[in-house]
């Protein structure tokens, strides 16, 4: 199987990895086109997030579709109802697999989203 990495960052990682049909996609933080954390709280950010999830998965042929796992981190639990009811749109029909947890994140953000999508070549 060979591994082939789609896009690039300022810190040592790829955005989206292919390997065989399931291609992976990197932590996806709510950072605009600018580099710059998008103002606003869990429901600003949580768009901006899946937004990236999103072209980062066009980078390597997905879409939202063909996601099948998504690991979440929300900096505050007492945001879960808020997070889930933007997440609920991006995926309306057979959301994927979801583990979400409360944890610190590395930067001052409230939530990370990485994916895993299945894409046969």
């Amino acid at each position: 199987m060979t591994k082939q990495c789609f896009g690039t960052s300022h810190v040592p990682l790829s955005p989206a990895v292919r390997a065989g049909d399931f291609v992976f996609v990197s932590g996806q933080v709510p950072v605009g086109a600018d580099g710059i954390v998008v103002k606003g709280g869990i429901t600003e950010q949580t768009e901006q997030v899946l937004a990236n999830v999103k072209a980062a998965l066009a980078l390597a042929g997905c879409a939202m579709e063909d996601v099948v796992k998504t690991t979440v981190w929300i900096e505050d639990a007492r945001d879960f109802g808020a997070f889930n009811a933007v997440y609920a749109k991006h995926f309306p029909k057979d959301p994927p697999a979801r583990t979400t947890v409360e944890s610190r994140l590395m930067i001052d953000i409230k939530i990370e989203v990485e994916a895993v999508a299945y894409k046969p070549l």
